[in-house]
């Protein structure tokens, strides 16, 4: 069965991280995929977010990145994707979740939606607060995979 975990990934951090090799133990193929939010002012362009995760996603076979500026169920759809994995951490996060499978299951009520919660030590991770971290001068390292802390931290300062 295959699965898609979307998601912005500007940057990747450690938490999505956690949920992509969680869920990739849980399918047989995982597309993480890098999507388009409106709402978002990108700082790492689309092919940089690519790189990076598969930079840090390199040793999980099993793992196929892609990007898509359509709807995720859209996406789902042409690639014959079942199951939509999102990261749940906390109740704001529950809030857009509860809206976003709404809209989804009206559009396409055949694909599922499961929530995966971060360990304890990702819930407060955020690519936006390691982003204003690296701005303040902090040490990042424990937010981001290895992989990819010099490529961030280049890009940021």
């Amino acid at each position: 069965m295959k699965a898609v975990y979307p998601g912005s990934f500007d940057p990747l951090s450690n938490g999505h991280l956690d949920i992509i090799k969680r869920a990739a133990k849980l399918f047989d193929e995982l597309h993480v995929l890098v999507s388009t939010n409106i709402f978002k002012k990108y700082v790492f362009t689309t092919e940089e977010r690519i790189e990076m995760i598969k930079l840090a996603c390199k040793d999980i076979p099993n793992v196929v990145v892609d990007a898509s500026d359509d709807l995720v169920v859209n996406y789902c759809k042409d690639k014959h994707i079942g199951v939509i994995v999102r990261g749940m951490r906390n109740y704001s996060d529950y809030e857009t979740e509860f809206s976003l499978f709404q809209y989804n299951r009206d559009i396409n009520p055949k694909i599922e939606t499961i929530l995966l919660m971060p360990t304890t030590k990702n819930q407060v991770v955020s690519s936006s607060s390691i982003k204003e971290l690296v701005k303040f001068n902090c040490d990042i390292s424990k937010y981001l995979p290895k992989e990819i802390l010099d490529v961030v931290l280049n890009k940021l300062k």
